[in-house]
């Protein structure tokens, strides 16, 4: 089921199973997708890392993830595009900027369980009666069936992550952090410098990291620049120097010796090994 604006929006919904995994596959400009996985032992390959995920675990990536399939059961797809619904130009109503998408170096997966299981069900099978829906309010309609979708994944994957409820004040730096080093990392690698552009001292965000989850903003940014390393590497010809001068580095040593102690193996094996 697709729906399809006047703007060029772009909403879907799909089953999919081993007969038409390719269209887990199928890309659109600026799409974001949703993975609801229905059966167990489900196999991806994300970003070039193996995956197995099960039944009614939830997957969030953007258009920057590398996504390809070994095994597929079934799963639930959902895909929009910006023109339908814009994340960060809505981002007071969803809060899912910096949390399910643009802002982890890892895909967030989310586990749904008991009464929030039941609370997904009953949206998404909501958002799958609307595209039967043909008038002026079906777009809206629909928009709003995402909303509270991407609203419930928001909330029980921050509160799978986080060690305790952030305030309003840490869940906004937080976010904002992430958001940050997805869009800066390439320029940027200290914390010091997202320090000022969130004009926070940095150890008002390294104590903001320790009380929410494990990591701390530096493993944020280098877990950020190793990704997309491990892309360009696996994905494309480039020369591991350019890799390295488009991440920011220097030279070619300074970026083999940060992706060694990253990944334990240098930038050249790295690739030979895939």
């Amino acid at each position: 089921m697709i729906y399809t604006g006047k703007q060029n929006e772009y909403f879907e919904i799909q089953s999919i199973d081993s007969s038409n995994c390719r269209h887990l596959l199928e890309s659109q400009p600026e799409v974001l997708k949703l993975i609801w996985f229905t059966s167990d032992n489900n196999k991806l390959l994300i970003d070039g890392i193996p995956y197995t995920f099960n039944k009614n675990e939830l997957l969030s990536l953007s258009q920057l993830n590398k996504l390809e399939y070994e095994k597929i059961n079934s799963i639930n797809l959902l895909r929009f595009n910006r023109q339908f619904y814009c994340i960060l130009d809505h981002d007071s109503e969803v809060s899912c900027k910096g949390v399910l998408y643009y802002g982890a170096a890892t895909p967030p997966i989310i586990k749904a369980a008991d009464k929030e299981l039941e609370i997904l069900e009953t949206a998404w099978k909501m958002a799958v009666l609307e595209f039967e829906m043909k008038d002026d309010l079906q777009l809206e309609m629909l928009q709003m069936m995402l909303k509270r979708i991407l609203i419930l994944c928001t909330r029980i994957f921050k509160r799978q992550k986080f060690h305790e409820s952030p305030t309003p004040k840490q869940n906004d730096l937080f976010r904002e952090f992430n958001y940050l080093v997805e869009t800066h990392f390439r320029e940027k690698h200290t914390v010091a410098e997202y320090s000022e552009m969130l004009f926070k001292a940095p150890k008002t965000i390294s104590n903001t990291f320790k009380k929410l989850c494990e990591k701390t903003p530096l493993q944020v940014i280098q877990e950020r620049i190793v990704l997309e390393a491990r892309r360009m590497l696996y994905y494309t010809d480039k020369d591991v120097s350019e890799i390295g001068y488009e991440l920011g580095f220097q030279d070619i040593q300074s970026f083999s010796r940060f992706f060694k102690k990253q990944e334990g193996l240098s930038p050249t094996d790295f690739r030979e090994k895939k």
